[in-house]
């Protein structure tokens, strides 16, 4: 798939465009959006990828079209799953409900940036030595393997812990513990201060850097294409701002999320190892079509996401029970209680 230049000038700036509208609209009118604002937004972002994914299937061909929406699955699901981070991340600086739009769509714009260097550095190095894939598929084993044995997100991610920059800055510049308005900086006795919105907002940005060597390595299992890799990345993270805000109490109840995630790294990772094995070697190995991949990508997210949301149902119910059975059990004993004074009191009177 030969991409002109005018093509990825143009894609570049609508999405710039995009991203700049949202800021503006971020800008003028601070607060946390409601669910119904939330769901228009994410409606709209979807769209926008299911729009581009046809025309990039009617302007190329279909195959191009499955390996994009592919990996924007992917994508998308992997982004998700960096969701519980950010919570925790805001939750530890204790950001403003007026301001954490803010710091979020920062934060996904400088995560933006980041993986526009990590895809150009992955092609590179693709397009260099196709053994790359080895490296490639044994990351995503690794971590697959990684998130089959732990336990699920509320231990995982319990707490934040700041990096070693963050705390770094923190030591040579001094930084303010509370917030002012919407400042990055102020002044204090003439003194130049950052504040924790700036601090929060490094925070978001710099994760990605961690989530980034699980997901370009997987979209490159998905597709070679670097204008697939780039475009699938972006339109997964354009719309996880209103996403958090959608799914933010949902996340908790994905008890399965994780291990579908790790089931998927897993799968893709295998299908790195035998692509890299067929260019590398005279076997003969099969390789996975994008239609196939789609197909059990698809199965293993619609599962995860009934087990979980089937267990987290069944452990409400569970609860719920267990609550009404201790208030029963606390009626009948004061209604016994209630009963031995009475007979108390009766046998007093006959005394």
């Amino acid at each position: 798939m030969d991409v002109p230049f005018l093509v990825w000038a143009v894609t570049i700036a609508v999405m710039l465009l995009i991203i700049a509208v949202d800021f503006v609209l971020v800008i003028r009118k601070p607060h946390e959006p409601g669910l119904g604002e939330s769901a228009a937004w994410v409606g709209v972002y979807v769209s926008f990828a299911i729009i581009f994914g046809i025309v990039l299937g009617v302007v190329t061909d279909v195959q191009q079209s499955v390996a994009f929406f592919t990996g924007w699955i992917v994508e998308y699901s992997l982004s998700i799953d960096n969701l519980f981070v950010f919570l925790l991340i805001i939750g530890s600086f204790a950001v403003p409900r007026e301001h954490r739009q803010r710091v979020l769509l920062v934060g996904i714009v400088m995560a933006l940036a980041f993986r526009a260097v990590f895809i150009a550095v992955g092609a590179a190095a693709v397009e260099a030595f196709i053994g790359v894939f080895y490296l490639f598929g044994a990351i995503l084993l690794f971590t697959a393997i990684k998130l089959l044995v732990s336990s699920a997100h509320s231990a995982d991610h319990g707490e934040y812990r700041e990096n070693v920059l963050l705390r770094s800055i923190r030591k040579v510049v001094p930084t303010t513990r509370e917030y002012h308005d919407a400042k990055l900086v102020t002044r204090i006795d003439g003194r130049l201060h950052i504040t924790p919105l700036l601090l929060v907002m490094l925070a978001v940005g710099l994760a990605d850097i961690v989530f980034a060597l699980d997901s370009i390595p997987a979209i490159f299992g998905i597709t070679r294409e670097p204008y697939l890799v780039f475009t699938a990345n972006a339109f997964a993270l354009m719309g996880l701002r209103q996403l958090f805000f959608l799914v933010g109490g949902l996340l908790t109840r994905l008890v399965y999320l994780n291990k579908g995630l790790a089931l998927i790294l897993g799968y893709i990772g295998i299908t790195l190892m035998l692509h890299a094995v067929a260019h590398t070697t005279d076997l003969n190995v099969w390789e996975p079509t994008e239609f196939f991949s789609l197909g059990v990508i698809g199965v293993i997210l619609v599962v995860t996401t009934v087990a979980s949301l089937l267990r987290s149902r069944a452990e409400s119910n569970s609860h719920v029970r267990a609550t009404t059975s201790d208030m029963t059990s606390g009626a009948d004993g004061a209604d016994g209680a209630a009963g031995s004074v009475a007979s108390d009191g009766s046998d007093a009177k006959q005394g």
